[in-house]
């Protein structure tokens, strides 16, 4: 494997954030790390990558030690600890993040052998784009490491994988990323999270929570009048790192049926098994307003009747509260999920009192 550096040096950093946060909280962390670097990109729900190639010769400080005074930075003004990677890439910079504690930093090198001794013996499935089925296609054929992959020809993963994700996991794998910091605004996005009271091994309460996050989304976006392109899930897990997967919605939409069935298409992806799971994200990506909305002319109904009761329960929700309605699969049997939302407050504990609908 030959890792090749790009003179550039890019930090990762993943904020410890505090419950209750809110888009504000964000926005000034943003203006504080633009005090390093211009180059700054928010990444959510809790992180942010910074180009530091020109701000190193700028305060005199090497890779290390500019990282640390970021870290300090955030710590001192906010209260809030963050874990870093820094490397010549934002590949390796989120790989060495995710492998990080919080308050420390990794730093791989900008030098071919710098790179490959990370990269080498890292699980296959780290690798950005690797999902659940690659990485079990990969394992069936005896490549379970990054330098598994590194070691066999492009060709021959590309008749494994396809001839665009094959090339793109060998170059992957050789330590080669072209991905820049974009410094500009990403779209409006609304956020959020369930957090468990402690790792969460059971599946079914992984899907109880991404209901629960869905259906405060789906209410939170009819209230505010938007509607949302596409969704992301990101689980974290009990060693700290995590999983993010994104996908574009068929048409963009406000309704809590149509965010469930695609946050969990999301989780099903992520081939989880038996894994130990500290909290579950969900968004809701590129916002926009909902006059803009269209829904595709389909002869099913079927989802009629969810959307029907949709209406009524947020009538109902309006004028007597959130906990008065909700889905029977968040009745009370064990407590349901809580979070807390990325740009509100946290979300409603579900009561025993309450009413249920059929979600």
């Amino acid at each position: 494997m030959n890792g090749i550096g790009n003179g550039r040096t890019i930090v990762h950093l993943r904020f410890e954030l505090p419950p209750g946060k809110d888009v504000e909280l964000m926005e000034q962390l943003r203006r504080l790390l633009e005090t390093i670097t211009p180059r700054v990109q928010l990444i959510e729900p809790d992180g942010a990558a910074l180009d530091m190639t020109g701000s190193l010769p700028y305060f005199q400080r090497d890779a290390r030690s500019l990282t640390e005074v970021i870290q300090l930075r955030v710590l001192a003004h906010f209260g809030v600890r963050s874990a870093a990677g820094t490397a010549p890439s934002r590949m390796l910079a989120a790989m060495a993040c995710a492998l990080t504690g919080p308050s420390r930093r990794t730093v791989i090198d900008d030098t071919p052998e710098a790179i490959t001794n990370f990269l080498r013996t890292r699980p296959v499935r780290e690798l950005p784009g690797v999902g659940a089925k690659a990485a079990t296609t990969l394992a069936d054929y005896g490549l379970h490491t990054v330098g598994d992959v590194a070691d066999i020809p492009q060709v021959t993963l590309q008749r494994l994988l396809g001839a665009r994700p094959g090339r793109t996991l060998h170059e992957r794998a050789h330590g080669h990323d072209t991905t820049t910091v974009d410094p500009t605004p990403t779209p409006a996005s609304m956020s959020s999270e369930h957090r468990f009271e402690r790792d969460e091994l059971d599946a079914a309460q992984h899907r109880r929570a991404l209901l629960a996050l869905a259906d405060d989304l789906g209410a939170r976006l009819r209230t505010s009048g938007q509607i949302a392109t596409g969704v992301t899930c990101t689980v974290r897990y009990a060693d700290a790192s995590s999983t993010r997967r994104s996908r574009t919605l068929p048409e963009a939409t406000q309704h809590t049926v149509l965010l469930a069935r695609t946050a969990y298409a999301l989780y099903t992806s992520l081939g989880l098994q038996r894994a130990r799971v500290r909290s579950i994200a969900l968004r809701a990506d590129a916002l926009r307003p909902d006059d803009r909305a269209s829904r595709q002319l389909t002869l099913d109904n079927s989802d009629d009747k969810p959307l029907v009761i949709e209406a009524v329960t947020d009538r109902a929700r309006a004028r007597y509260g959130h906990n008065v309605l909700y889905p029977a699969a968040l009745a009370i049997g064990t407590s349901p999920p809580a979070g807390h939302r990325q740009a509100a407050q946290a979300p409603r504990q579900r009561p025993a009192g309450g009413s249920r609908t059929g979600t």
